[in-house]
């Protein structure tokens, strides 16, 4: 994935389904300067974990 798109998930109030090396995750923040996105695991919240937008997968039929 890259950042803007990343950028358009956080910004919009739609739920688009992203996965993180095929587990779903919420996009919590993102670093514009080192290209990382802080994600969780869906239904985890109380663990973050620092990724690479790179490695972020936007599910299939998840955005029309």
């Amino acid at each position: 994935m890259d950042l803007m798109r990343v950028k358009e998930i956080l910004s919009t109030e739609e739920e688009i389904a992203v996965h993180y090396h095929g587990v779903p995750v919420w996009i919590e923040s993102i670093d514009n300067t080192s290209s990382m996105a802080m994600v969780s695991a869906r239904g985890v919240h109380d663990y973050s974990r620092l990724v690479s937008i790179d490695a972020l997968d936007e599910a299939p039929n998840s955005h029309p």
